[in-house]
């Protein structure tokens, strides 16, 4: 194997940045990070609907995905109030809409209403889902974590409705999904090339030796 010089490392103390700047050192290596367009409810009844780019799946069985606040913003509070929400996956084709449901509304204004979302009725809770949308999870409250100036929200997911269109041999395709993702500071990114590989079992590793000296490219 060609050793190679590495390049000379940028090096980033949290212990000696304010957060702000190390927020965005981090925001700008985990990446891509796909986002949780999350729709609630007040205990008033207001809707709100909200990005999240802080979002996984937490646990496979029960089925529970999270997602995290930073700082106490609407979709915490109404979670945590009516105990029930939805999130919908952020589609390229609604990629402005998607970022103006970020802007800093007062919790007494509706997103979606400001921002031309259509939303639809849910299939089990009670909150909306949106309609364009080509994959959205209800989800009901599970629970929270905070620490720091976040707080973790983990909804166990009650059903997924996924336009038929967008499914195909059972699950669906990220073709057809084609969602959004956040990367640092305002970008933002698409799917772009999607590669396909599958995972080596470990018989077969020991059966070919040819698999890891290819991978680390051994020479003879």
């Amino acid at each position: 194997m060609t050793e190679q010089t590495p390049a000379p490392r940028v090096h980033f103390d949290p212990a000696q940045m304010e957060p702000s700047a190390f927020y965005r050192v981090l925001n700008s290596v985990v990446v891509p990070r796909p986002i949780a367009w999350v729709c609630s409810r007040s205990a008033e009844g207001v809707l709100n609907l909200a990005p999240h780019s802080f979002y996984t799946v937490a646990c496979v069985d029960p089925p529970v995905v999270q997602f995290t606040s930073v700082g106490r913003k609407d979709s915490l509070t109404n979670a945590e109030q009516t105990r029930e929400f939805t999130i919908s996956l952020t589609p390229e084709a609604l990629f402005e809409q998607v970022n103006a449901t970020g802007t800093d509304f007062p919790p007494e204004h509706d997103e979606a209403e400001h921002t031309g979302v259509r939303l639809e009725p849910s299939e089990v809770v009670g909150v909306p889902r949106v309609a364009a949308s080509p994959v959205s999870l209800e989800c009901v409250l599970h629970g929270t974590v905070s620490f720091g100036d976040s707080t973790v929200v983990f909804g166990r997911v009650v059903h997924i409705a996924v336009h038929g269109t967008a499914v195909r041999d059972g699950r669906p395709r990220i073709e057809e999904l084609k969602p959004l993702a956040r990367l640092g500071g305002n970008e933002w990114s698409t799917i772009g090339e999607v590669k396909e590989i599958r995972r080596i079992p470990f018989r077969s590793w020991e059966a070919d030796p040819e698999i890891g000296e290819r991978l680390r490219g051994d020479q003879a």
